[in-house]
């Protein structure tokens, strides 16, 4: 029998009933009597009056007007619906497939599956390892259950080299073995394309250093074990840049940007991974040769003109690399096509042929390279989604702009959500009455390009609160004015920014929005109030002293380390108190007061700075700094173990990147040099900054323990990071 609050509230006498629905509607204020007639009116022009959306409604309206004794039923039908999943999930506990996180390890004890270290909240889970234990022991010994073991514990993809196959040796001439070769055969391109990767099949000398140390690799004991740390992220039906009437890059931005492969599984555990089972930039002479493979609807790649797919026969694989004059000066690309549609899959580059007319409505289903679930994207956002009943206004299915959706909601508050990955030229003013919410968010799985001609600007009443999330913002700012629009105070209490690029740098131009220099991205005037940014990736932010800015998960970049990142509204003076937790800046900080933890801070002073240090923090007697790299001549509170931890190692602990670049893969991805007083530095010995998240030391750590127990006797293995 179901117990929902449904059902337990019909169980209640009809005079019980209606008496407390009439209590209910006379504690109704104004506003809420405004909100529900708007829901009413929403229900009655509802396209399809029976459907989910018109039920969605009616449940919203059923919410607001509910009397005193149903609030009360509300609370046991809650309590009553936690018990009963409570005794589902002590049934599911007893199956690796359904039990909880918690319970993993406990299952792994009664099949001896031990030493794994825990990770709380991290996008792995142990599950697999210990599901698939039994199979591995079948299968010990060989390369293929190694690569198993690593894929299921790191949750990376993985491949496996046996580095005996491609040793230079002398051959017993009673058992010759063809393939054995000493010598490379400059014919064979397929081979030459994988030179000085995972996939090398290349002969080689032998090589005497230990492949645990990693600096030795081809030699008779040797395994090599390859994880790629750069993950392959869709973006569907998207607007590419457009350079001209037949020049397009597939990145929105217009930067160069390499298009990567969709990993196909495995289909067995015996075979060992191909480059097209991991996430990869696909090579040119790759994809010429596999193009059915990888170009089409549902594949790595695909292009639209016109609302129909260009068919593979008509796309050619070719260098669309920069064509300059005398004095340096780029002109156009070489290599442009006469006849078919060109692709650069390394630059991410886009031609049509000049014989036939400019197309229409351009766009693009490709894949890129990127570390993790940060500035937005494809991937799911819903858990970060408002919950309660609130009004959904969909752009453009339901609004043709942005802009029309926040005036509908500005008295009421609610959800304004846009959908697709196509840009949206549109600048914003948000207006929120007071006590309302709005939210500004992309579709789940979407990532819309907002592209501003100016400032979004957030006026507010009291106790009014602005969430955005999921956007790629090019140009312009988001801004929170000391002033309304009619001269009265801002009185903004809160503004959100989950999962959102707010482009660090310049902007070039995009459509009919003029190029843009670098403006600081984040400007807040209004005193007091509480900024929270997770998961984003945004340039220089200015801030007005007594708000207070909290930044988790994610990237504040100024350009350059002596740029100023963080400070008042002048750029030179102490601004809101900072916030950080696992998080990276690079640029000056002057906050009022700091709290830094697990976080690393970028930061240099110019030749003639007129800064007293790197990042400062005006009262010294509040906040704290932990876990955290700070450079040398910084001004914080007392720090706790933070690096470096004394001048004399100040040199060597610096924090090294695998790319300062907004939009290359491994931007402020950790160094595989990085020191390890940095890359396990913070509190949990994961590493600082950004991507604390993934969890990689304990990742490889685990792997580490786990793969004794299934090499062959004699074997030694290295573990590479391919990305």
């Amino acid at each position: 029998m179901s117990f929902d609050l449904k059902t337990l509230y019909e169980l209640l006498p009809s005079l019980y009933r209606i008496r407390d629905s009439a209590v209910g509607q006379s504690l109704l204020t104004p506003q809420v009597r405004a909100a529900i007639a708007a829901l009413q009116l929403q229900a009655v022009e509802a396209v399809d009056p029976d459907g989910e959306a018109a039920d969605g409604l009616r449940l919203q309206i059923d919410e607001l007007q509910r009397g005193p004794l149903k609030a009360l039923v509300s609370i046991l039908a809650g309590q009553i619906a936690v018990l009963d999943e409570n005794l589902d999930q002590l049934y599911d506990d007893l199956f690796i497939e359904t039990c909880a996180e918690w319970v993993v390890p406990y299952i792994g004890d009664l099949i001896g599956t031990k030493g794994l270290l825990p990770a709380t909240d991290a996008p792995f889970s142990q599950r697999p390892v210990v599901a698939n234990t039994i199979g591995y022991r079948r299968r010990k010994g060989t390369a293929s259950v190694v690569e198993q073991l690593a894929r299921d514990v790191t949750g990376w993809n993985a491949s496996v080299v046996e580095y005996f196959k491609w040793l230079c040796t002398t051959q017993y001439m009673n058992h010759l073995r063809p393939d054995n070769r000493s010598y490379i055969d400059l014919r064979d391109r397929p081979m030459l394309t994988w030179l000085n990767t995972p996939f090398d099949r290349a002969p080689h000398t032998a090589e005497v250093r230990r492949i645990g140390s990693l600096r030795g690799k081809y030699n008779i004991p040797n395994l090599g074990v390859f994880l790629w740390r750069v993950n392959s992220y869709p973006l569907t039906m998207a607007t590419p840049y457009q350079v001209d009437m037949r020049r397009y890059t597939f990145d929105a931005l217009g930067m160069d940007r390499a298009l990567y492969n969709l990993p196909v599984s495995e289909e067995t555990i015996t075979t060992l991974a191909t480059p097209l089972n991991v996430p990869m930039p696909l090579l040119r002479p790759v994809l010429h040769r596999g193009l059915s493979t990888y170009y089409g609807t549902g594949k790595s790649l695909a292009i639209y003109a016109g609302g129909q797919p260009v068919a593979a026969e008509n796309i050619s694989i070719c260098d669309l690399g920069d064509l300059r004059d005398a004095s340096g000066q780029v002109t156009g690309w070489y290599n442009l096509p006469q006849d078919k549609v060109a692709i650069d899959p390394l630059r991410g580059r886009l031609a049509f042929p000049a014989t036939q007319a400019p197309p229409a409505d351009v766009l693009a289903s490709y894949h890129y390279g990127w570390t993790a679930d940060i500035g937005g994207g494809e991937y799911s956002r819903s858990a970060t989604f408002a919950t309660g009943p609130a009004t959904v206004v969909r752009v453009p299915t339901d609004m043709p702009t942005i802009q029309s959706a926040l005036d509908l909601l500005a008295v009421s508050g609610g959800v304004v959500e846009v959908e697709g990955n196509r840009y949206y030229f549109e600048t914003p003013v948000v207006h929120i009455a007071a006590a309302a919410t709005i939210e500004l968010r992309a579709a789940d799985e979407c990532r819309p390009v907002l592209v501003l001609n100016g400032a979004l600007e957030v006026y507010g009443g009291a106790e009014a609160a602005f969430h955005l999330n999921g956007f790629l913002i090019a140009g312009g700012y988001l801004h929170m004015p000391l002033l309304g629009p009619t001269g009265g105070s801002n009185a903004l209490h809160s503004v959100t920014l989950q999962h959102c690029t707010l482009v660090p740098g310049a902007t070039p131009a995009i459509g009919p929005i003029a190029a843009q220099p670098v403006l600081p991205r984040l400007v807040a005037e209004v005193p007091d109030i509480l900024i929270s940014v997770d998961r984003c990736i945004l340039g220089r932010v200015l801030a007005v002293g007594g708000s207070t800015i909290s930044i988790t998960n994610s990237i504040l970049d100024a350009g350059q380390e002596t740029e100023v990142a963080f400070a008042d509204l002048s750029g030179q003076g102490p601004g809101a108190s900072l916030n950080t937790i696992n998080s990276t800046i690079n640029g000056k900080v002057y906050t009022m007061i700091l709290n830094a933890s697990d976080s690393i801070f970028r930061s240099r002073l110019s030749q003639y700075d007129t800064w007293p240090g790197p990042v400062l923090a005006e009262r010294l007697q509040q906040g704290c700094a932990r876990f955290s790299y700070f450079p040398p001549g910084s001004r914080i509170p007392r720090p706790y173990h933070c690096q470096p931890a004394s001048s004399a190692v100040a040199v060597t602990v610096q924090p090294a990147f695998t790319s300062l670049r907004y939009g290359d893969p491994g931007y402020y991805q950790l160094s595989a040099i990085c020191p390890v007083a940095i890359s396990q530095g913070a509190d949990d010995g994961a590493e600082m900054g950004a991507f604390h998240l993934l969890y990689q030391p304990q990742r490889i750590a685990n792997l580490q323990s786990r793969l004794d127990e299934y090499l062959r006797f004699s074997m030694e293995a290295g573990i590479f990071c391919a990305s």
